[in-house]
């Protein structure tokens, strides 16, 4: 069994995809060689979420106040550091990328342990903006930090839909192994294809994962004033919002508690009524279990969830991460 490290946790999407033994839609994620052992995650909310699931209380301090001595000796080190800084959605200023943004510079945290406790290999995860940051100069920057560390690094831009997952989420995905081992990490194949329907079977649609409509509290529609405003603005409208249920949905954010029906953030149009996700509905279509539990108010759960990496994305890589390593 492989001891792993978790930093920037969330309420542990990648967590509960490294290490396995749950269901969903039906499909089985048998248990793979990893285990917790510590999870560091600043926000206390959604630090009780983690804990609420898995058997390791969070340590809600900043990673930089976390001397090495405190962490325990590990094998596999996971880390999404903080994405915001690198997203192509934060723009302002645009693209912040590493030189004007602390939280941009939170990966230097998972250098720091990396060379100080040496663990066999680990797996970072960010945003698709990460490859074009500070006009591309972020991402070989990061790159050169993990071998300069000791590791044979190796990179891949993945969308979560290719893997079972019914939500079109592009995510870049860093795996080193320590030089010593004199291994090189290969990325697991998408098991869909776009020519593949749903049958065949194909990429999973958004109808998959969303409860019926009789069963939606009327809290979670928009106003009629709402959906006024948004046509009065048509022409200045962004991508995004009414999503085709036959397919993948588009990509879920942290902010979906404040949903606007003129943001990028996807919403359901049924039966001419537009509406926001529930938490429930954003844990599916981010492929967690039923059995994962949501605490906290909807705004905290919203959050974390919007934060997370997809559990079922996270399995494929941590099969093959067991593969090589085993």
């Amino acid at each position: 069994m492989f001891k792993v490290i978790s930093l920037f946790s969330g309420c542990g999407g990648g967590d509960l995809g490294l290490e396995g033994g749950f269901e969903f839609l039906d499909n089985e994620y048998p248990k793979l060689p990893f285990k917790t052992i510590y999870a560091n995650e600043i926000d206390e909310k959604i630090a009780e979420i983690y804990a609420k699931n898995f058997d390791v209380i969070p340590d809600v301090r900043d990673i930089r106040d976390v001397k090495n001595d405190e962490i325990p000796d590990h094998d596999i080190l996971v880390g999404g550091f903080p994405c915001v800084s690198f997203s192509i959605v934060a723009q302002n200023p645009k693209r912040l990328g590493i030189k004007n943004d602390t939280s941009g510079k939170l990966f230097f945290e998972m250098v720091r342990i990396l060379i100080d406790k040496q663990p066999k290999a680990f797996i970072a995860e960010n945003v698709k903006g990460l490859l074009s940051a500070n006009k591309g100069e972020a991402f070989p920057l990061i790159v050169s930090e993990f071998e300069k560390a000791g590791y044979n690094v190796s990179y891949k831009l993945l969308n979560a839909a290719d893997f079972g997952v019914p939500q079109k989420r592009q995510r870049v995905i860093i795996v080193g192994i320590r030089n010593d081992l004199k291994k090189t990490f290969e990325f697991p194949e998408g098991i869909y294809s776009e020519t593949d329907s749903l049958f065949t079977p194909g990429y999973v649609p958004l109808k998959a994962v969303i409860f019926p409509e009789n069963e939606i509290h009327e809290k979670y529609y928009f106003s009629e004033r709402a959906v006024q405003g948004m046509l009065n603005a048509k022409k200045a409208m962004n991508k995004g919002r009414a999503q085709n249920i036959d397919e993948p949905c588009n990509t879920v954010g942290a902010h979906l508690a404040k949903v606007s029906l003129n943001s990028t953030d996807p919403v359901l149009k049924i039966n001419k009524r537009y509406r926001r996700f529930t938490p429930r509905e954003v844990a599916r279509i981010q492929s967690f279990p039923e059995t994962f539990e949501l605490i906290r108010a909807e705004g905290t759960q919203y959050k974390a969830l919007g934060n997370a990496i997809p559990p079922v994305l996270m399995w494929y890589i941590g099969k093959n991460l067991a593969d090589i390593l085993n």
